[in-house]
């Protein structure tokens, strides 16, 4: 029998902060929440004293499943800088940061992205990368946890930043839109790449390359097929995150990508009903 994904918010991408993440999702009918460590321009530290113990009784009481903690302040420092700066040290303990408040929520997963001051542009910044993420991932596995890394690469270097990194608790974590934004074939980089996709995946749809404020499938994403493609690998998503930009206040357009996502994943789990020989 298949188990039909979970579906959740990216706290980072609705208006207020994580406390109102919570109470939406909630609200909204949805499952869980991915919440963002924080800091400057980001938001309130997710870790500040008393502030998951608060989020842990939100979510026990609107029904509300903690699913990830998400490091995005590394975008504002550098995963790659160089070994022994500042920046590095930083890095480091925001990434033990993530974890420890992952370890706290009770989430299964912790994630990082890589674009702006973390962007992979090159051979060396990959190996960087790489090096960071290996011990990152080291740290999670001790935690009981999975570490994925969100990035723009092509099928190629993605493969070979999972490879350098080559540690058991590692994953990628699929953004359905980030590839078509760095002008590559998601279909192509889940062929690629699958076994190391992480369970949890971003659903975020738009046009030639920027998201603005279609609703899911409307796009030019391939969100659809981007799903097809995962159930096609025998990699199901065990967690469809809403990634649209929702930080407007529009509670319309997220309850009809919200609606949309569910009747996809209905339509599905009655084609795969269908498709089981009958005894």
């Amino acid at each position: 029998m298949t188990r039909s994904p979970v579906i959740g918010l990216a706290g980072w991408r609705l208006p207020g902060d994580h406390f109102d993440a919570v109470e939406l999702a909630g609200g909204m009918g949805t499952d869980g929440v991915q919440l963002d460590l924080g800091g400057p321009g980001r938001g309130p530290w997710l870790d500040a004293a008393g502030t998951v113990d608060r989020l842990r009784d939100d979510c026990a009481r609107y029904g509300v499943r903690p699913l990830a903690v998400a490091g995005n302040t590394l975008n504002d420092i550098g995963l790659n800088a160089p070994v022994g700066s500042q920046d590095a040290l930083r890095a480091r303990r925001i990434l033990i940061r993530v974890l420890d408040t992952a370890v706290a929520l009770g989430t299964p997963l912790a994630f990082v992205p890589s674009f702006r001051r973390s962007a992979i542009d090159d051979l060396r910044d990959l190996r960087r990368t790489a090096a960071v993420l290996s011990w990152a991932a080291r740290e999670a596995q001790a935690r009981g946890l999975l570490l994925a890394n969100e990035n723009g690469l092509d099928p190629r270097r993605a493969r070979t930043l999972a490879d350098e990194v080559a540690a058991p608790s590692f994953r990628l974590l699929l953004d359905t839109y980030n590839p078509r934004a760095a002008g590559l074939d998601v279909l192509a980089l889940i062929e690629a790449t699958h076994e190391w996709i992480a369970p949890q995946i971003h659903l975020k749809d738009g046009t030639n390359g920027v998201v603005t404020r279609e609703l899911l499938g409307e796009g030019d994403g391939r969100v659809w097929e981007a799903l097809a493609a995962l159930q096609a690998q025998e990699h199901p998503p065990e967690a469809l995150i809403l990634e649209n930009d929702y930080r407007d206040g529009d509670m319309t357009r997220l309850a009809l990508d919200i609606e949309r996502v569910r009747s996809h994943e209905e339509l599905n789990c009655q084609a795969f009903q269908a498709s089981r020989p009958h005894t």
